[in-house]
Formats: C-alpha cells, sequence, structure tokens
C-alpha cells in the first residue's frame, strides 16, 4: 500500500501545512487489519501504533490473557518487515538476545552470529522474568539502536520497534526492571480486562472461526520505507510553543509534587511532544491539541515518577496522582 503526502499553503499563521491524510488513512488500514482478530482495547492498539510511528518502545503491563501478546504479533503482521520474538527466563544470557562471536575454522577468526535482537519488530516476552545482567543487554539496542559485542559496534535497521511485555500481579521468579531500564521505554500502558459485551464478542468469533488463533487473514500494510517515512512526517506537525510550556509545567511539577517521590526527566517532556505530534497524525491533523497531550500523559509518565512511601502504602496509583497533577496546571486557549 502507497501512502504519499503532500504540502498545501493555508492561511493559518503556520505557513505551509502538511496534509496528513494519508497518515490517518494508513492508521485506519492497519487497526481495521488487527480488528479481523482482536477485538476492544483499542487504547492498547491506538498507543502501539502512536510508539511505532514515534519510533519508541511500548511496555505492555497486565495480566495474563488480556491480549498483550496478541495485539504485538497482530501489529507486526500489517507491516511488511521482519518480527521476532524473545521469551525472557531466569537462566536467558545476553548473548542469546544480542548474538555471540563463533570461531570458523574456513576463515581461521571469529564471525559475529547476530541473535533475535536484530529485526525490526522485536516482542520481548515476560521482560521482568530475565535477570539484571540481560536486562541490561537491551540498553544500548533501545537507545542508541546499536550492539557492541567484542569491540565492534553492530547497528540495527530503521525501523527498530521493542514491545515488552510483564505480569504486574505474579512476583515469584522476577526481577524488577531498573529505572534506566523502564526509560527506554516511550510508553508504558496498563492493559486492563475487556468489558463484557466486548468479551462475549471474544467467545463469539472464538466459536465462529473454530481456529482462532490463525492469523493468515491479516495482511501487511505497511514497508520499513513507508514506516521510516511516515516516522519523519510526525515531525513536520505543529505545536504551539503554549502547548510546549504546558508540557514543561505538568513534567516540573512531578518534581515538587507532594505525593511523589521521583518525578520525571526532560526525556519525558520531549516524550509527551512527539507522542502527542503522533497522536494529532493518526487523527489526520498536523497541529497538536491539549487533547492529544493528555491521552499521552500517562502512558509516558507513569513509568518515570515514584510514589512517595506513604501513597503506596495507602494503595494510591500513579494513574490517580497524575490526574490530579495534571488538574493543578491551566490548559491553555
Amino acid at each position: 500500500m502507497s501512502l504519499e503526502s503532500s504540502q498545501t499553503p493555508e492561511s493559518a499563521p503556520f505557513g505551509i501545512r502538511t496534509d496528513l491524510a494519508s497518515f490517518h488513512e494508513g492508521v485506519k488500514h492497519i487497526k481495521a487489519e488487527i480488528g479481523k482478530i482482536m477485538v476492544g482495547q483499542e487504547s492498547m492498539i491506538n498507543l502501539l501504533l502512536a510508539a511505532l510511528m514515534s519510533d519508541g518502545h511500548v511496555l505492555l503491563e497486565g495480566v495474563p490473557g488480556v491480549a498483550k501478546t496478541l495485539a504485538a504479533k497482530l501489529l507486526a503482521k500489517t507491516l511488511d518487515v521482519p518480527f521476532s520474538r524473545i521469551q525472557f527466563t531466569p537462566d536467558l544470557m545476553p548473548s542469546d538476545v544480542l548474538g555471540t562471536s563463533v570461531f570458523s575454522p574456513n576463515t581461521n577468526a571469529f564471525e559475529f552470529h547476530s541473535g533475535p535482537i536484530f529485526s525490526h519488530v522485536v516482542l520481548i516476552d515476560e521482560i521482568n522474568r530475565a535477570p539484571a545482567k540481560t536486562q541490561a543487554a537491551l540498553f544500548e539496542a533501545m537507545e542508541e539502536r546499536q550492539v557492541s559485542i567484542d569491540g565492534n559496534t553492530h547497528r540495527l535497521s530503521p525501523p527498530f520497534f521493542v514491545i515488552a511485555t510483564q505480569n504486574p500481579i505474579e512476583q515469584e521468579g522476577t526481577y524488577r526492571l531498573p529505572e534506566a531500564q523502564l526509560d527506554r521505554f516511550l510508553f508504558k500502558v496498563q492493559v486492563d480486562y475487556p468489558e463484557l459485551e466486548e468479551e462475549v464478542k471474544i467467545l463469539a468469533d472464538a466459536h465462529l472461526r473454530k481456529n482462532f488463533k490463525d492469523l493468515s487473514q491479516v495482511k501487511a500494510i505497511l514497508n520499513a520505507s513507508e514506516i521510516s517515512r511516515l516516522q519523519s512526517l510526525i515531525q513536520s506537525v505543529h505545536i504551539d510553543e503554549k502547548l510546549m510550556r504546558y508540557i514543561v509545567e505538568v513534567v516540573q511539577l512531578t518534581r515538587s509534587h507532594k505525593e511523589l517521590y521521583l518525578g520525571a526527566s526532560p526525556r519525558a517532556s520531549l516524550n509527551l511532544m512527539v507522542s502527542a505530534k503522533a497522536i494529532a497524525a493518526m487523527s489526520g491533523r498536523d497541529f497538536v491539541t491539549p487533547d492529544d497531550i493528555s491521552e499521552v500523559v500517562a502512558p509516558v509518565l507513569n513509568h518515570r515518577i515514584i510514589l512517595t512511601p506513604e501513597r503506596e502504602m495507602e494503595g494510591v496509583s500513579t494513574e490517580q496522582v497524575l490526574k490530579r497533577l495534571v488538574n493543578a496546571v491551566e490548559v491553555p486557549r
């Protein structure tokens, strides 16, 4: 599918504006393909697409059986790019993820054999089941899009998109992700149970399809070059200076809020801006609105802040604090 963009002059004070109707159409086609198999979880799908278009990574957190892995596999099916899945376990070594150098008798030298991280879309199932050493192996790959082994640097081909999952309930045999690792994720998405009617439709669809795990009917919509082009279009989305200030005020308030022990860094401000641009582009708009920012505040910030011990003991969630925090900042008009 070819998705072309065009630029047309407008009377608005922003000068040349970008026509993002084709961007919106591409997103709509991807959602339609995913919808052939998956019921509900629209917010998760929207955020997965926004992260992909923002050139970021996503951490999906939810109990088993709420379609975290299925959503990742379906999204990968709509993209005509290589896909790999890594099941993290306590005995997984960094070389199992990154690759290793193997001696070749034919060349009398060591040759690098790439690991599953060398793909365009990488699904990491149960990321918190691997020890810190293996988790740390992802740092360079996720941030710098490269892997350094035995003094040699190997570049990862764009686009590079990591989707990781974890179960928030089970603690046995798990390792907490360090703050530096969490900060590599653009979004942390809380995946909830489906609504009653959605769950009824899940059962009905599974009954009618018989083999409901057959994903062959899902078609690829975008290839690697089209994804990269759409990612570059995000940069042309306009954001007013007042909205930039609004983003910074929200992030700075996390650093002084009485209910928070740790606030968000400037990286969070940048991530809020770029992901709000992606949300706007997905709607076919070339400008950011306050609603676009509101939609991404929780997934961008909830893994970058730490509640005070008192609030944790009271059972307060980060989402509740973020709602109070955002309400305390005046929305620009």
